[in-house]
């Protein structure tokens, strides 16, 4: 079966969710879920005009927790209760899971990956190299790059509805410091850092301050960017309130040694990690 058979397949039972539980729909969900779990499709992708949603896949996804029925696996002495498998071949696709750290079926890693204790979810994609450190959660469909570190206790959200909606992207070489938080679907551009705590939402204001005018992104933090949580006043009729923001205090440098740059960048700039 082709790619554009499981698309309409799959289009077609999420637009009649009883068609779902037939046969023909059915071995096309799972079909596409098996071409998730192997990285042959995404749930996006960087094409020419940026990054592009495949809400089809996100649809297979969404069907196929629909046609999966509960079931007990045991790891002993762990027990589970679930309708998504864990995800198995670990060692020939090369990727380092430190219990109790999970990788969940449906889930893709490169090769070089490693998991500590940490979780990362159905439609997820996580490039070589990336550490995925101890509690740090990957969600539903997030995609996180090559050479990226999550440091302990980040929160990457998981955007499975609408499927159309953009997921989580942290982009190469990227570091995301200690218990920060991204969701609703923010780019994290290539070798930006994300100092600890730092909680980037849709609507969260990331204020460029490193020129006589601030610039304010929001949804993007540019590539290269160190990026530190901070607060900004607004005035409301029961008086003024520091609100949430981000600031991005300088840019990361340009150079081929990746680990140098960034050891550079957290101690001149003081980001704590």
């Amino acid at each position: 079966m082709n790619v554009d058979d499981l698309k309409e397949r799959v289009t077609a039972a999420y637009a009649d969710r009883e068609k779902a539980k037939e046969p023909f729909y059915a071995m096309a969900i799972r079909e596409t879920l098996n071409l998730v779990d192997r990285g042959v499709l995404r749930v996006a992708q960087k094409g020419e005009n940026g990054w592009e949603v495949n809400a089809w896949v996100k649809e297979a996804i969404l069907l196929f927790f629909t046609i999966s029925e509960m079931k007990t696996m045991e790891l002993p002495p762990f027990e589970f209760h679930d309708k998504i498998a864990l995800k198995k071949g670990l060692a020939e696709a090369g990727v380092r899971v430190v219990p109790p750290g999970v990788v969940r079926y449906g889930a893709f890693c490169e090769r070089g990956v490693v998991v500590m204790p940490g979780y990362v979810n159905i439609g997820a994609w996580v490039g070589a190299g990336t550490m995925v450190d101890t509690w740090a959660t990957v969600g539903s469909c997030a995609q996180v790059g090559r050479n990226v570190h999550l440091s302990g206790g980040v929160g990457l959200g998981g955007v499975l509805e609408p499927s159309s909606a953009r997921p989580v992207i942290i982009e190469d070489g990227a570091f995301i410091g200690s218990r920060s938080v991204i969701v609703e679907g923010v780019i994290v551009e290539e070798e930006a850092v994300i100092g600890a705590n730092t909680v980037l939402t849709a609507s969260t204001p990331i204020i460029d301050v490193t020129g006589e005018q601030e610039v304010v992104f929001k949804g993007r933090v540019p590539a290269r960017s160190v990026v530190i949580p901070g607060t900004r006043a607004k005035k409301f009729p029961a008086g003024e309130y520091q609100l949430p923001c981000a600031l991005i205090i300088g840019k990361r440098s340009a150079s081929t040694d990746q680990k140098t740059s960034l050891n550079a960048v957290l101690r001149d700039f003081s980001v704590p990690v």
